[in-house]
C-alpha cells in the first residue's frame, strides 16, 4: 500500500512557497501609479527631447510667423482676369498682406443687360494690421446684398460712415459666441468693395482710404 506525502489544505504540497497573490486595484495608492506611469513620462521626454521638440521659453509661447503674400502679383493677375476693375491698396508701414484667393459667387449679381441673376466673381486679400489683427478685403462685380451675405450670413445694415468723403455702409451680425465682424461696403463703378475682419474702426478707415483712392490697375 502506497502512501502519499501529505498535502496542506488547498492542495499545495509542504514545502512549496504559496504564489504571492496580486494587490488588489483598491488597495493600489498613489505611490503605485507614479512607478507604473514613470518609466513612460521618463521615455516621452527623452523622445522629444531627441526630436528637438522640447524647449524652455521663460516668457511663454512665441508668436508665430506671418507668412507673406504676394499681393502685387494676385492684384495685377485679377484685374487682367476678372473683368471689372481693381485696385491695389497703399497701407501704412506695419501693415502685410498674408493671404488671398479668387473665387465665384452663383447667382451673386444681377446682368445689366437681362436683369437675371447670374454669377459673380471675387478678389479677396487678407491683411495683418500692425498690431496683428486680421483685416480682409474682397472686391467684387456682385451686387451688395449677396456680397455681404456671402462674408457674414445674417448682417444687417446699422448706418454709413465717411471715409475721405465716400460713403460705407456698415453692417452688423452676430456670431455663436456674441457680436459678429462688422462689415463695411461701397461702390465704386462696376466694383463693390467690402472690408470685414477684428481690427479697430482706425483700421477700418485706413484700408477704406488705402484702396479708395488708387486707380484701377491695368486691365492688359
Amino acid at each position: 500500500m502506497s502512501t502519499q506525502p501529505p498535502q496542506t489544505p488547498g492542495g499545495v504540497e509542504p514545502g512549496v512557497p504559496m504564489p504571492k497573490e496580486a494587490k488588489p486595484r483598491l488597495l493600489q495608492d498613489g505611490r503605485d501609479m507614479f512607478w507604473s506611469m514613470a518609466p513612460l513620462v521618463v521615455g516621452c521626454i527623452l523622445l522629444a527631447g531627441m526630436l528637438g521638440m522640447c524647449s524652455f521659453q521663460p516668457s511663454g509661447p512665441s508668436r508665430g510667423t506671418i507668412p507673406t503674400y504676394d499681393v502685387e502679383g494676385a492684384l495685377g493677375s485679377d484685374a487682367e482676369t476678372l473683368g471689372f476693375p481693381i485696385r491695389m491698396p497703399v497701407l501704412p508701414q506695419g501693415w502685410r498682406a498674408n493671404s488671398g484667393r479668387r473665387d465665384g459667387l452663383d447667382g451673386a449679381r444681377t446682368d445689366p443687360v437681362t436683369g437675371q441673376p447670374t454669377r459673380a466673381l471675387i478678389s479677396n486679400v487678407g491683411y495683418v494690421t500692425p498690431d496683428t489683427r486680421f483685416m480682409s478685403l474682397t472686391q467684387s462685380n456682385a451686387d451688395e446684398d449677396a456680397l455681404v451675405r456671402s462674408i457674414a450670413a445674417g448682417a444687417y445694415p446699422t448706418g454709413t460712415v465717411n471715409v475721405g468723403g465716400r460713403q460705407w455702409v456698415v453692417y452688423e451680425g452676430t456670431s455663436e459666441d456674441g457680436p459678429g465682424e462688422p462689415v463695411w461696403t461701397t461702390r465704386i463703378g462696376s466694383t463693390q468693395l467690402a472690408i470685414t475682419g477684428g481690427g479697430s474702426t482706425e483700421d477700418f478707415q485706413t484700408l477704406a482710404n488705402a484702396t479708395q483712392t488708387q486707380p484701377p490697375l491695368p486691365a492688359d
